[in-house]
């Protein structure tokens, strides 16, 4: 390969293609289609916008080319559910061949989202060794090919690491044929709810690990099995991340944390068993056991508890914050930590009820007229308890 990382990644290349800032994306969070995605969500709307795309947490299942089952998308199902939420839009895609490839992005000037085999990309420790469908970005530019790939991953070659690399032709004359996306922005969707809770097909789950604990190559099983734990395991911290966006924490609470950390520990079990039976040993014990203990505490934990009598959720206290803050002109955060409305020097009667007209509206309700009495329109608290 005779590309080289582009040097001063940064300031773009005068005349040159967009450069896609990297730093603001949670690569290791993130698959191989997912995260240029990201790339294009953050460079058009703004650093986080890419956690949007763990806002589901859902277990569903696919069916591979060998008959196991997994939790991987097909790259037509993450390109059909993937872009709106994460603010972007596809303006064309179509399939074609390696030198068509070259010959589209060098005609349109535009940057081209792709997705290619993986054995075909020298950037990769895929190159050469296994087949896989990966994405990258692809613009042509001063001294060759620019490809932005934010793919990190460890593999059993070598790190997948991200990074920009000018090619040649020549470097990329494997590639055979690409599913070739001009992806433009569109509009970004507020963050107004939090997605609904886990929710899984109990006989889809039993079938799930039903499959792997009793497929008779238990060496592909197994390895299959390390892909599966990571990718959910992935899915996970990537949700976490999305209700940090959401609510405003710093960090995931102490039961979500330490199932976080119970699914880190099922990836390098699964991955020990792998190398174990990879090297003709005796596969370890109850492997699909562990994994279906921490599936069922997935379910326990993201299965949202009644509220308490008269204490709001903290979803619709945002909701009806981020109303107030907009009609009185103040910090959302004032209004959420407890300031009555009428501390600010901007509220008045009307002020009042067009906060009470805009959240009716917001959440498709109607307040009961016995319920709109000065003690229960103060705060934000008060506000939702009524609105319940």
């Amino acid at each position: 390969m005779t590309g080289t990382d582009i040097p001063g990644a940064g300031a773009p290349h005068p005349g040159g293609p967009e450069h896609f800032a990297l730093d603001s994306v949670h690569t290791g969070l993130l698959d191989c289609v997912q995260v240029n995605l990201a790339v294009l969500a953050d460079h058009h709307h703004g650093a986080g916008t890419h956690l949007r795309a763990g806002a589901a947490l859902e277990f569903r299942t696919w069916k591979r080319p060998d008959g196991l089952p997994t939790v991987e998308p097909p790259p037509d199902e993450q390109l059909r559910t993937l872009p709106a939420p994460l603010g972007l839009r596809i303006a064309r895609r179509e399939r074609l061949t390696g030198a068509g490839l070259l010959a589209a992005a060098a005609r349109r000037g535009s940057t081209h989202y792709v997705i290619a085999d993986s054995f075909r990309l020298p950037w990769l420790p895929y190159h050469g060794q296994a087949h896989m469908e990966h994405s990258f970005l692809l613009a042509a530019g001063p001294g060759g090919w620019h490809i932005t790939d934010a793919y990190r991953s460890e593999t059993s070659w070598g790190p997948a690491v991200p990074g920009r690399w000018v090619l040649q032709d020549a470097d990329l004359a494997g590639i055979e044929s690409a599913d070739t996306v001009e992806i433009v922005p569109g509009e970004l969707p507020p963050l107004t709810a939090l997605p609904p809770v886990l929710t899984a097909d109990a006989d889809a789950v039993r079938a799930y690990l039903g499959a792997y604990e009793t497929w008779p190559d238990r060496a592909r099983a197994v390895e299959q099995l390390t892909v599966e734990t990571w990718l959910l395991a992935r899915g996970r911290r990537l949700h976490a991340k999305y209700r940090e966006l959401f609510t405003g924490r710093s960090g995931p609470g102490e039961a979500e944390e330490a199932q976080l950390r119970a699914w880190d520990k099922v990836v390098e079990q699964t991955y020990l068993a792998h190398r174990r039976v990879a090297r003709g040993r005796a596969e370890p014990p109850q492997l699909v056991d562990r994994l279906r203990e921490v599936l069922a505490a997935d379910l326990e934990l993201h299965t949202e508890p009644a509220a308490e009598p008269g204490v709001p959720d903290e979803a619709l206290r945002r909701r009806v914050a981020a109303v107030a803050g907009a009609v009185l002109g103040v910090p959302e955060a004032e209004l959420l930590a407890g300031a009555a409305f009428d501390s600010f020097a901007s509220f008045g009667s009307f002020r009042l009820i067009e906060i009470i007209e805009r959240v009716e509206d917001d959440l498709g309700t109607e307040f009961a007229a016995a319920d709109l009495v000065p003690e229960n329109l103060r705060r934000v608290d008060d506000l939702c308890r009524i609105a319940r």
